[in-house]
């Protein structure tokens, strides 16, 4: 055998590895692809009903907050109508009452004085109250000086 022919036996060798490592690494990549659109597919198979129930469950959502919204809105203008009467009130029975306070406060000073006119002291009958109890009027000289 001649140099020639060596070397061109070993390069006949040199591309017959090279295509088989070459044969090796496409069919690998054909199965990593095949795998690949599986898993493709799968995932689209499983998120397209996510999907839905998630866009459904946005829908419901929106329906709840659209009802609090609504029941917000009421208990507003409840509020105003609450606001509105207890204004109406003060201002209808505010006047009398504050008329009838000032007849018995007048009244009270009133029998008061016919106290005094009968010889029992303004001073023996006043209390003073202090934290829920009250205390005789010679006390709270006492108390002061």
């Amino acid at each position: 055998m001649t140099g020639g022919e060596v070397a061109g036996i070993l390069v006949a060798v040199f591309w017959a590895i090279l295509v088989s490592f070459l044969a090796v690494v496409l069919v690998r990549l054909a199965q990593t692809l095949k795998a690949t659109t599986k898993l493709v597919a799968d995932v689209t198979e499983q998120a397209v009903p996510l999907l839905a129930d998630a866009s459904a469950t946005v829908r419901s959502a929106q329906t709840q907050l659209d009802r609090v919204d609504a029941i917000a809105s009421d208990v507003q203008e409840v509020t105003s109508n609450a606001s509105a009467l207890s204004s109406t009130v003060a201002s209808t029975f505010g006047g009398p009452l504050v008329k009838v306070a000032a007849f018995g406060y007048g009244v009270r000073k009133a029998l008061g004085r016919g106290r005094e006119a009968e010889g029992v002291s303004a001073a023996t009958t006043r209390r003073t109250v202090i934290v829920g109890r009250t205390v005789p009027s010679a006390r709270r000289r006492k108390q002061k000086g």
